[in-house]
C-alpha cells in the first residue's frame, strides 16, 4: 500500500523540492498552505520538473499560528515532514514575536501527529540551532552541539530556531506517546531552484552581484543545495535508525565570502563586473559589533567554528551530498539567471 507524507509548506523553496522528490519516489503526497489559492503555484512549478499527474498530491489549508485544519492535515498520514516556517513580512520588534509562533507551531504540528497516529515526525530545524556558541575553531561541530539561545550576536531567526527544536524534543520527551522524530539542521541554503521563489540565503549572492556589498567580510559559510536538503529529509523519515536523532544537512568543508566573490568573478564575468574585490578587516567589525547590532551578528559568524561534520548523514543514512560548496554557489547563481532572479 503506498504510504502518505504530509510535507508542510507546499509553496516553500524546500517544501517544493521535498514534494517534487516524493512525487518521484512513488508517495501520495498532501501538503499544508498557508492559502489554497497558492495550489497553482505548486502544481505549475512542479509540471515544469516533469510532474505530468497530480492524483497523488492533495493540498490542506493551515496555518502555523491557528489550530485550524491541522488534524484533517495529518489524518491518513504515514509521515510528516514539517518543514513551514512562521512568516514576518517585517522584522518583529519584539524577538518573542519571532520566537512564540516557531515554538508554538512545531509543537502544534507534533500534537496533531500524535493524536493522529503518525508514525514519524522530521522536523526541519537549522544549523543555527547547533553550532553558533562553538567557537573553539580547532574543534569539529556535531548535531551533539546546541547553540545558547542567550549567545551574544545570535540573531532573532536564528533564537528562534534553537528554541524551536528544544521545544520539539522536549514535547517528544514529555508527551510524544511514542511519536518517533528526528531533525534535520541545513547550514545556508542555496542550489538549484525550481521556481523564481528562493531561499534568503540567495541575498549573500545578490549583494555581491550587484555590488551593494562594497567591500567583502572575510566570513567563513557552510552551504548546502536544497536538492540534498530534501534528499536527506526523506532518508530520515525512511530508515529506522534516524529515530531519535539530529542530522547536519552541509556540503563537505566550507568557503568564504571572499572564496564565493573570486567563484562569481571566474565562472560569471558577464554578470559579476561589480563584485567587489576589496575585504573588510576583521577588526573593522568587531569595533563596530560594539554599536551595531548587524555587525555584533557580523562578529559571531566571524568567530563561530565552521569545521562542521557531516559525517553522522553520511554514515547513519548513507546521504551523500552531490554538490561541492562551490557548485552549490554554482547552481545558485544559474537558477537565478533563469529564473531572472539576478
Amino acid at each position: 500500500m503506498t504510504q502518505t507524507v504530509l510535507v508542510t509548506g507546499g509553496t516553500g523553496f524546500v517544501g517544493m523540492q521535498i514534494i517534487l522528490q516524493l512525487l518521484q519516489k512513488g508517495y501520495n503526497v498532501k501538503t499544508t498552505l498557508r492559502s489554497v489559492s497558492s495550489q497553482a503555484k505548486v502544481t505549475e512549478t512542479l509540471k515544469l520538473s516533469g510532474i505530468a499527474s497530480f492524483d497523488r498530491l492533495a493540498f490542506v489549508e493551515a496555518d502555523l499560528s491557528k489550530d485550524d485544519n491541522w488534524h484533517e492535515a495529518v489524518k491518513g498520514c504515514d509521515y510528516v515532514l514539517s518543514v513551514a516556517s512562521p512568516v514576518f513580512l517585517t522584522s518583529p520588534k519584539d524577538e518573542k514575536e519571532a520566537i512564540r509562533p516557531a515554538v508554538e507551531g512545531i509543537v502544534r504540528v507534533l500534537k496533531a501527529a500524535r493524536d493522529s497516529k503518525v508514525k514519524r515526525v522530521v522536523m526541519t530545524s537549522n544549523f543555527g540551532a547547533v553550532g553558533f556558541s562553538n567557537t573553539d575553531k580547532n574543534s569539529v561541530t556535531t548535531e551533539a552541539d546546541w547553540t545558547d539561545p542567550d549567545q551574544p550576536g545570535l540573531s532573532v531567526y536564528e533564537k528562534s530556531k534553537v528554541l524551536a527544536e528544544r521545544a520539539a524534543w522536549d514535547f517528544i520527551k514529555r508527551e510524544g506517546a511514542g511519536l518517533e522524530f528526528a531533525t534535520i539542521n541545513p547550514v545556508a541554503i542555496l542550489g538549484s531552484a525550481l521556481s523564481a521563489h528562493v531561499s534568503g540565503s540567495f541575498g549573500l549572492l545578490n549583494h555581491l552581484l550587484d555590488g551593494s556589498m562594497k567591500a567583502v567580510p572575510r566570513i567563513p559559510l557552510n552551504v548546502v543545495d536544497v536538492r540534498d536538503v530534501a534528499d536527506l529529509h526523506i532518508r530520515a523519515m525512511e530508515n529506522p535508525k534516524a529515530n531519535g536523532q539530529r542530522f547536519i544537512a552541509s556540503a563537505d568543508g566550507q568557503i568564504s565570502f571572499p572564496e564565493i566573490a573570486a567563484v562569481l568573478r571566474r565562472r560569471y564575468p558577464d554578470i559579476a563586473n561589480k563584485v567587489s574585490s576589496r575585504t573588510v578587516p576583521d577588526f573593522v567589525i568587531n569595533a563596530a559589533a560594539l554599536f551595531n547590532k548587524e555587525a555584533k551578528e557580523a562578529a559571531l559568524l566571524l568567530r563561530m567554528n565552521r569545521n562542521v561534520s557531516n559525517d553522522k548523514a553520511k554514515k547513519v543514512l548513507g546521504w551523500k551530498p552531490i554538490a561541492s560548496s562551490e557548485e552549490v554557489i554554482a547552481a545558485s547563481v544559474d537558477s537565478m539567471i533563469k529564473f531572472g532572479i539576478v
